[in-house]
């Protein structure tokens, strides 16, 4: 599981699934030394955290936006339980949204300084492939279809006070009809521009870690359908 804190990535492995050590800049194993702040930078591989120690770091996570981290790794032997106690730190909410793809191009959104992609929170009883499409038709001012599941995330905010944890379903979906294309103002958009993908990988500089990692998986399914299947 990755959850993106403050734009930071938190994934949850069980050790077996662990990269090659290279991939990681620092690892401190937590029966020997008691994280601090100073050590959550760059790219942090945490060995047997403990429900504190995991909490020591959701909460500096939340606290902080820190510009000096890229990413941190907890490998826990039990890993159900640790991904189940952190969900625990929050209150969740259910959203869906949609990369619509047109003639070669995809839709993309800007919205508060950001390009983005359209979503929104899932109403009563709704499900994921309804809301997705209501929420990109919404916010985008057209009509669309969906032809495959893309993937999950998971990323954080605060609203009054409270920890917010929502889970984001992602579809692939295709333009049916853009003649009314508008963005939609009261939720704050500003634009929706059809872009290529080299245009589309730029503005992924200027986008969140959770949007960029949407788009990675969708250049990749679309490239490979054995793995695309496996979706």
């Amino acid at each position: 599981m990755k959850i993106f804190i403050n734009d930071v990535p938190l994934e949850i492995l069980h050790p077996f699934d662990l990269r090659d050590e290279e991939h990681y800049d620092a690892i401190v194993d937590c029966n020997r030394h008691k994280i601090e702040e100073v050590d959550l930078l760059d790219d942090i591989l945490l060995l047997n955290a403990n429900y504190e120690d995991i909490g020591h770091v959701i909460d500096f996570l939340v606290a902080k936006k820190p510009r000096k981290l890229d990413s941190v790794t907890l490998a826990v032997k039990k890993q159900k339980k640790a991904i189940k106690f952190v969900k625990k730190q929050f209150n969740i909410i259910k959203a869906a949204g949609g990369l619509v793809e047109k003639d070669g191009k995809v839709l993309l959104i800007h919205r508060l300084g950001k390009w983005d992609l359209p979503k929104g929170k899932l109403e009563k009883k709704e499900k994921n492939r309804e809301g997705a499409i209501r929420e990109v038709e919404e916010e985008c001012g057209i009509k669309v279809g969906i032809d495959y599941k893309i993937c999950n995330t998971w990323h954080t905010y605060n609203r009054n006070g409270k920890r917010m944890l929502k889970k984001t379903a992602w579809f692939r979906m295709h333009c049916l009809d853009d003649s009314n294309m508008t963005p939609q103002t009261e939720e704050d958009i500003e634009k929706v521009e059809w872009v290529t993908d080299r245009e589309a990988r730029q503005h992924m500089y200027n986008s969140y870690r959770s949007i960029r990692y949407v788009f990675s998986r969708y250049l990749l399914l679309r490239t490979d359908p054995v793995i695309r299947k496996g979706e």
